[in-house]
């Protein structure tokens, strides 16, 4: 290979990967894990399977990289309505209230996360592992809140606010909120719900 064709080459591997990682976190979050296989991804990122084992090295590291490549968007999200100098009660609110805007839009198919590690029955799969890390980056940010507004017990408060907002994630998507309502009207529910939880835990 010349000095040329090198260079051209490391040129394109990242550009390859990129689309990869595109490609692949749209149709996992879309279809599900084990629906879309390496030859669908390698399609649509217009990239071989030579060059896809090449950059990840198997199916398994893939799905752990797109997963953890599109987690920071996920978890932006959930906190879009967390507004930086709003007290801790207001922030807490704030994630409830940026996952009841994000499951009213039409590409919310639930949870990246909570789907992955569904999905998965390994519990030493790669992607498990990045999204229990993620699922526990927000769970920081509820004991955060706590702490900060006085919660009588911070750790206690931030379990029950993520399983809260779990349950409040599956509803949205299985669409099991009371008859004649919005399937999506689960977020409004468990909002009234976290409130109660503040409250009993005096949090300001």
């Amino acid at each position: 290979m010349t000095s040329e064709s090198a260079s051209d080459a490391r040129r394109v591997a990242p550009a390859a990967r990129q689309r990869l990682l595109a490609a692949g976190s749209e149709l996992f979050y879309r279809h599900g894990i084990g629906a879309v296989g390496v030859d669908l991804i390698s399609d649509v990122a217009r990239v071989s399977k030579r060059t896809l084992y090449q950059q990840f090295g198997s199916k398994d590291q893939l799905v752990a990289e797109c997963l953890r490549t599109s987690g920071a968007d996920v978890l932006a999200h959930y906190v879009r309505g967390a507004v930086d100098d709003a007290p801790p009660r207001q922030r807490v609110l704030g994630v409830f209230d940026g996952l009841d805007e994000w499951s009213r839009s039409e590409t919310f198919r639930g949870c990246p996360f909570v789907n992955t590690a569904t999905e998965l029955a390994d519990p030493d799969h790669p992607a498990r592992q990045v999204a229990r890390e993620f699922k526990l980056t927000l769970r920081g940010f509820f004991e955060q809140e706590a702490t900060r507004g006085g919660a009588t017990n911070p750790v206690m408060l931030a379990d029950q606010l993520l399983m809260v907002f779990d349950g409040a994630l599956i509803q949205a998507v299985m669409g099991t909120a009371a008859s004649g309502r919005d399937d999506r009207d689960a977020v409004p529910a468990a909002r009234a719900a976290v409130t109660a939880l503040m409250d009993a835990a005096q949090l300001v």
